[in-house]
């Protein structure tokens, strides 16, 4: 085994990706605060009741990864240790900062810390699913936020048979008009009262209260807006972005500490995050682990280089969108729907963990499409952004 240790922080899509790759020419442990992998992808269906969305690290990690079940408190850069929940001190001689996203439900808006529930993580799904199972299928669930994950996390409600509300803003901000009609068409199909244009004041134990004054009912209240990263990268003195994104440059390499590289959510290159998903996370995770391998080799890392594709939205079990995109995930107004598009968001699904399967069985072996507009967009770009 090599003599060149790798920590990996955050058993995710980039993380596991990532731990995988380095088996080549390292000795690797996987640091994450759950014993098995989460398919973040799946917790709406989770909460719905009809996913476990869980796997098991022994399908998806070499095994001369170590995996490691705590939580990553501080990173030392100069020192190179990470220090664990547990007191435990872990020295590396590279680190990937892989620790990615999650969301809750703002303590800004009056009772929505104390009755809202959130859906980022798997805590959060699996809360969701008891309350929901103990209430009848003829209580009103209110869904807040209008983004994909709260698209899904209704469309998979109501297809079960419950009386769902969703409050946003914006539907679907990032699609095309015409996969938004495709979704909106949809969720009335499904029996989903839209309320656009909105904003929430309060959340009851029983009811939403807008800022226009209307009041919901609501047994169950899902909050889906916004999104937050873990605080590590801030805590142990790191630059980061406003969010708490690691500030990378275009080889993911941390602008502090060159042993330091980072992937997926939680990580930000150049100033300009890419949108938070799988497709976007694996590549990264990979790109990450070639950056350590060439520093390691002694040649140049190269920069970071992927194609985005489209956003594929699940509406149901039924039916889903798949909206297209640019290279550089500008939406094109194109998109497939309807079951086509069912079948091919669970393909991708099932597909995602086939691909951390492979590199766990080969590592090295994970490709992607190269290239896009991603130079283009940084010479364009703000010079703090740079």
């Amino acid at each position: 085994m090599s003599d060149t240790r790798a920590i990996v922080i955050g058993g995710g899509y980039a993380g596991v990706l990532a731990a995988n790759r380095l088996t080549q020419r390292c000795a690797v442990t996987l640091i994450n605060p759950r014993p098995t992998f989460v398919e973040r992808i799946r917790l709406h269906q989770l909460a719905a009741g009809n996913d476990d969305a869980v796997e098991g690290y022994d399908s998806l990690l070499h095994p001369d990864v170590e995996l490691v079940v705590d939580t990553a408190v501080r990173i030392d850069p100069g020192a190179q240790t990470v220090t664990l929940g547990s007191g435990t001190e872990l020295g590396y001689d590279y680190l990937v900062y892989a620790v990615g996203s999650t969301g809750a439900a703002p303590a800004a808006v009056p009772g929505a810390a104390e009755f809202a529930c959130p859906l980022g993580e798997f805590e959060h799904a699996t809360q969701l699913r008891d309350r929901l199972s103990d209430l009848p299928a003829a209580a009103p669930v209110v869904v807040v936020g209008g983004g994909l994950t709260g698209i899904e996390a209704a469309a998979e409600f109501a297809e079960a048979g419950r009386h769902v509300t969703l409050v946003t803003d914006a539907l679907g901000p990032s699609l095309s008009p015409s996969g938004r009609r495709s979704v909106v068409k949809r969720l009335r199909t499904l029996g989903v009262t839209l309320v656009e244009g909105a904003a929430v004041a309060r959340v009851g134990a029983r009811s939403v209260e807008l800022t226009d004054g209307r009041q919901l009912p609501s047994e169950a209240t899902v909050w889906t807006a916004g999104f937050g990263v873990p605080s590590l990268a801030r805590d142990s003195g790191l630059s980061t972005d406003p969010v708490g994104r690691l500030l990378v440059d275009e080889t993911l390499t941390s602008v502090d500490h060159p042993r330091i590289v980072a992937a997926g959510d939680a990580a930000t290159p150049s100033g300009m995050p890419l949108r938070m998903s799988c497709q976007a996370a694996l590549p990264m995770g990979a790109q990450a682990a070639n950056t350590v391998l060439a520093r390691l080799a002694g040649t140049d890392a190269a920069e970071l280089s992927q194609v985005m594709t489209g956003q594929c939205v699940s509406l149901g079990r039924g039916a889903g969108t798949i909206q297209l995109s640019h290279t550089d995930d500008r939406v094109r107004n194109l998109y497939l729907g309807g079951r086509t598009a069912a079948v091919i968001k669970e393909q991708v699904c099932r597909g995602t963990l086939g691909f951390l399967r492979k590199e766990a069985r080969k590592p090295g072996s994970y490709f992607w499409i190269k290239g896009g507009r991603r130079a283009r967009r940084l010479a364009g770009a703000p010079a703090a952004a740079r």
